[in-house]
């Protein structure tokens, strides 16, 4: 056997994330907020950088970057993006009464009413570490619109009612409370208010006890009625709290029907309740939600439909500094000096055009968004359709990811109030025959009515409720089935046998 050396030549490809695609990936995901921090952050650290404003008119970038970029507005404030009906190809299957629920979505109203929690407002971002993960930051914490959300996925099964619920989480106050008009409410959101008194009536069933609560009197009721302590005396007691802050303890006896003893309990227990639900989450922040673009319509002298325009109040605009850059570069003798300066120039010529590039995708997709939701700033919720990121990835020839990082604590202002980009997103599967689609969470809710009303002696298997649910027009795969039993934690056939075994034992 022998051994010998030799040297091969191989070709192969690989594809490698450059530093600038990684920041431009981490610039697409921020808030407005989060960017004027990371922008501010910049402008401490290369010279070359300065503010839009700081000068009378902006200049062109040095040559000797890598590209010829021109110096760009980063705010791109004055184009707007105007979404008409492309040539009339694509217009909206409204069906029968479509006309007829009108919701004056013409009407104005206030960009800047809505609350939000959990909405960072910058934080510390270390972008120059390799290990930092903005996903993984953002999942770290759990704040109470994260905790509520879960549990709007789970209870509600109606697209339109989870759609409005969700809405509603961003009116709640820094304790919890929800102190919109419903009347206002339900007219703006198209809809009638008895269903958003409907919404909100489960949404008060939500974890913590208490919350979405309208007065202080509420929260307690609510909190007692979690607990079955919510007798015809105690009712009375929650319901005269002003008569108990006067400490008028005999008026309060007569009222509740109790003695002293009866009442000092009743006193005490209603001491240990929590008036401020949301306080126990570390991480409730409430604060304003400024719209990152704002959906304007246009006259009919325009062609009708509507524009997309950026915010500019919320954007920070930087340019390249050319005279400054100009006047240092020719004291620069040392090959240090002049590769620091040919690096911070690389870097502010890409800043500048990474800022434009965000935000015409922001453009492009909300756009994208305004026409596949045109039925909803229309007419109002009962018209929202099912919409998943692959179909606007579709239209504007980019990537679900790219879409999904886009959606992700953008916020939009239209003339039905300030939504979340991805509040517009839900999935849908296709009924059997084609005319309808069902919601991810209707069809857990159909699963988990025929699991619990199966017969111990014959326990459904998935293939079982794989031809159930076709029989009620829902065509799923079995591995689907299986997959959407096990997020609700739901033991499998077997296992369930055996457990409905045990209880009749």
């Amino acid at each position: 056997m022998t051994i010998n050396q030799r040297l091969d030549l191989k070709q192969g490809q690989t594809l490698t994330m450059t530093p600038q695609l990684q920041q431009a990936i981490k610039l697409l995901q921020l808030s407005n907020l989060e960017l004027a921090e990371y922008i501010e952050a910049e402008l401490e650290k290369n010279p070359l950088l300065e503010r839009e404003d700081a000068r009378a008119a902006p200049e062109k970038p040095a040559d000797g970057g890598s590209d010829e970029t021109p110096v760009m507005d980063t705010g791109a404030t004055e184009e707007t993006g105007e979404v008409h009906e492309r040539n009339r190809e694509r217009e909206l299957d409204t069906g029968e009464g479509f006309a007829e629920k009108s919701g004056d979505a013409g009407e104005d109203f206030d960009y800047s009413r809505s609350t939000l929690s959990g909405v960072g407002a910058g934080g510390n971002l270390k972008f120059d570490d390799n290990n930092y993960s903005f996903e993984n930051a953002m999942a770290a914490t759990t704040t109470l619109r994260d905790h509520l959300h879960d549990q709007i996925h789970v209870d509600f099964t109606d697209n339109k009612d989870r759609a409005i619920a969700t809405l509603m989480v961003d009116y709640l106050d820094e304790s919890g409370y929800f102190r919109t008009p419903l009347e206002g409410l339900a007219e703006r959101l198209g809809c009638g208010i008895e269903r958003i008194e409907g919404i909100l009536g489960k949404l008060q069933q939500l974890d913590p006890a208490g919350i979405f609560a309208r007065n202080l009197s509420e929260c307690l009721a609510l909190q007692l009625t979690e607990k079955n302590r919510l007798d015809p005396a105690m009712e009375k007691l929650v319901q005269n709290l002003d008569v108990l802050a006067a400490h008028d303890l005999k008026k309060l006896k007569a009222l509740c029907g109790v003695d002293d003893q009866d009442l000092k309990d009743m006193i005490a227990e209603l001491k240990a309740l929590n008036p401020k639900p949301a306080l126990d989450f570390e991480h409730f922040v409430s604060q304003t939600v400024i719209p990152d673009v704002f959906m304007k319509p246009l006259p009919k002298s325009k062609g009708g439909g509507w524009a997309v325009e950026l915010n500019s109040d919320t954007l920070p605009r930087v340019l390249v500094n050319q005279t400054y850059y100009t006047e240092i570069s020719k004291n620069a003798k040392a090959k240090k000096d002049k590769e620091y300066l040919a690096e911070q120039l690389n870097t502010a010529n890409w800043l500048v055009r990474a800022m434009d590039q965000r935000a015409q995708t922001i453009m492009k997709v909300a756009g994208e968004i305004i026409l596949q939701q045109e039925a909803f700033f229309n007419y109002g919720v009962e018209f929202l359709k099912p919409l998943v990121l692959r179909d606007i990835a579709a239209e504007i020839g980019m990537h679900e990811s790219t879409v999904s990082r886009v959606t992700n604590n953008k916020y939009i202002g239209t003339p039905r109030g300030v939504f979340e980009l991805k509040y517009f997103f839900s999935s849908g599967v296709s009924s059997a025959d084609g005319a309808a689609e069902f919601s991810s969470e209707a069809i857990k809710a159909k699963l988990k009515t025929l699991i619990d009303a199966e017969d111990p002696a014959a326990i459904l298997s998935d293939d079982d409720l794989v031809s159930a649910l076709k029989q009620d027009g829902v065509d799923i795969a079995r591995r689907t089935v299986a997959k959407y039993r096990e997020a609700m934690k739901i033991p499998s056939s077997v296992q369930r046998r055996r457990l409905k075994n045990q209880g009749k034992s």
